[in-house]
């Protein structure tokens, strides 16, 4: 079954995060993901409210877990520790 990969994040070094994001577009494609939302307009209902959201589908749940923990993912994953504050998540479609 299909996975979505869901990130909402608040970038707090952008220099940083522009780097993250050029190397984490290339190890989620690697690993079958295609991004479905990226940085769009959105509309907080509830929690707490981060101005970037990332939704990225994926063939299953466990190639977006490999992604994750690929050294490639790991790289990019470096640059955004410190220049966001950020949750991710992945959770199966219904498809």
């Amino acid at each position: 079954m299909p996975a979505l990969w869901i990130a909402h994040v608040t970038v707090t070094d952008p220099e940083a995060y522009a780097k993250y994001a050029e190397l984490a577009g290339p190890a989620i494609a690697k690993h079958g993901g295609h991004f479905i939302a990226r940085g769009g307009r959105y509309v907080q209902l509830e929690g707490q409210e981060r101005p970037r959201n990332v939704v990225a589908k994926f063939p299953s749940v466990e190639d977006a877990e490999a992604c994750y923990n690929s050294p490639e993912y790991q790289k990019a994953l470096n640059h955004a520790r410190d220049a966001s504050e950020r949750e991710l998540l992945i959770v199966e479609t219904s498809e």
